[in-house]
């Protein structure tokens, strides 16, 4: 598919065959810039805060670049950006030739995100909706991405001008959601589905995080949020339930400590085998896998 049969943002044809930009009344999806070549675009989206969306998006870039695979994090929650603090990333990003180079991590992930930009990284971001919109056009228009496998959009909770603008502007390839075990938390989540539907966004499947706290003395899971209703969520509205992650205390500490490219724990293994099934489902040969991987 070139990239002038994606301009359609939402409408049934997109990303097929009968796609024709020219008689489209949708919003156009933003072309990539000549500093950029990405293949894959992931949005990972909770509809509701505080399920550990930015660890699970931060976790999944892991994961990949483990795999062998150039990757990106675009974070699109302007007002609550978290990625740079996960990874430990402190220097502004650079500008060459009228684009902005992307920060990398220690491990070559590269990232965007305004928190990078700010004075102090603790600085509110009093924006009304279209300037954050905006802000996020020109993460993906102005930024010199280079050569990438994968770009993971870190979204901002719930179905506002952010999603929307996400949704209709970037050429997603497909959506994760995130949702903890709690019925009110799958409610808020069963929107965001909603959303995706309505904007013809395809999504990849669920991800449960915060599942369980395993007994550090025998194992047992402990369901500190109650029962799960996200796998019945999932069979009833036909998705793959992808990964079930745990409270893992180490991978806060590290997050904590911007090392979350060292963790090795029990969630990792789910992202694991959510990166396999992303590579069957969007293609993606293994260059290499990196060693202790």
């Amino acid at each position: 598919m070139t990239q002038d049969q994606a301009k359609c943002s939402t409408c049934k044809d997109r990303n097929t065959e009968q796609c024709n930009p020219e008689k489209c009344s949708e919003p156009p999806v933003l072309p990539l810039n000549e500093a950029s070549d990405i293949k894959r675009v992931v949005a990972v989206m909770s509809g509701k805060g505080g399920v550990g969306k930015s660890s699970v998006s931060a976790l999944l870039a892991v994961a990949l670049a483990r795999r062998g695979h150039q990757v990106g994090i675009l974070d699109a929650d302007i007002t609550g950006p978290s990625i740079p603090k996960l990874f430990g990333v402190i220097d502004r990003p650079e500008q060459f030739n009228n684009f902005i180079l992307p920060a990398r991590t220690i491990t070559g992930i590269r990232m965007m995100s305004l928190n990078l930009l700010l004075p102090q990284e603790d600085d509110p971001v009093i924006w009304r909706g279209p300037i954050l919109s905006s802000a996020v056009k020109q993460f993906w228009t102005d930024v010199a991405w280079g050569e990438l496998d994968y770009l993971i959009v870190d979204m901002p909770p719930g179905t506002g001008d952010v999603p929307l603008t996400v949704m209709q502007s970037l050429p997603l390839n497909g959506l994760l959601v995130v949702s903890s075990p709690q019925d009110l938390s799958m409610m808020v989540v069963k929107k965001a589905i909603k959303m995706a539907r309505m904007i013809n966004v395809p999504i990849l499947g669920l991800v449960e995080n915060m599942s369980y706290l395993p007994c550090p003395y025998c194992g047992e899971k402990i369901h500190l949020f109650g029962s799960s209703h996200v796998g019945e969520a999932a069979q009833k509205n036909n998705l793959p339930l992808l990964a079930v992650l745990p409270v893992d205390p180490e991978l806060a500490e590290l997050g904590d400590a911007g090392l979350i490219e060292n963790y090795n724990g029990t969630s990792m293994q789910g992202m694991e085998s959510l990166v396999k099934v992303l590579e069957k489902t969007l293609g993606g040969k293994i260059i290499k896998e990196r060693e202790g991987a």
